[in-house]
């Protein structure tokens, strides 16, 4: 069975899922990448929509004007961006807003962690090369702010149906599978290479 959450998102929604479930979006998600955060943590600007049980998406996207329709826009590509790169606004980004689930590339780490832990949010993974495919999950961009910040920078605020597949890599009890993998992974080369070891030989 799919696994759907719906904005707003509550903690209630979130104490089932855990890392490396599959889950899709319905509602609201707000692309919101590194000048957002900055503008909020470092520069103390209010956001211009209220992400409290909301989602937000490490995105860069393009967007196109809607022929005849004045202030409109359509989603043609919307790819995640690394989300690494937000880390160490994560914790007070999630803190100050109230956020429940992060979208982007790749993993996160301690400071979001936390964040996750101590507010119930969760981060996800949206899988790399799939910007196109996304953009079809976008039914609408029913508001835009901050567009002085260019098109990847714009929080363009999206509503999409069953966007995903979204891949769980930090779950609202703070638990990693990034991390958690890593250190599976070192065991298995370790054992690996002491095998190898055996095996090979260097040439006199």
């Amino acid at each position: 069975m799919k696994k759907i959450l719906t904005t707003p998102i509550s903690d209630e929604d979130l104490k089932d899922i855990k890392i490396g479930d599959v889950i899709y979006l319905n509602g609201h998600i707000v692309t919101c990448r590194d000048v957002a955060h900055r503008r909020l943590i470092e520069l103390g600007r209010e956001l211009p929509v209220d992400l409290k049980g909301g989602a937000i998406f490490h995105a860069g996207p393009i967007v196109r004007k809607k022929d005849g329709e004045e202030n409109k826009f359509e989603m043609v590509s919307i790819g995640p961006t690394t989300s690494m790169r937000m880390e160490k606004f994560e914790k007070e980004f999630i803190d100050q807003t109230g956020v429940k689930l992060i979208v982007g590339k790749g993993g996160m780490g301690p400071n979001t962690e936390a964040g996750c832990k101590e507010n119930k949010a969760l981060h996800c993974v949206f899988p790399a090369g799939c910007a196109v495919n996304a953009a079809t999950c976008v039914e609408e961009i029913e508001e835009y702010h901050w567009e002085d910040l260019g098109m990847p920078e714009t929080l363009w605020v999206c509503r999409v149906k069953e966007f995903g597949p979204l891949i769980v890599s930090i779950d609202s009890k703070g638990r990693n599978i990034f991390e958690q993998n890593k250190i599976e992974f070192n065991k298995r080369k370790d054992a690996a290479l002491e095998e190898l070891y055996t095996k090979v030989h260097y040439i006199k």
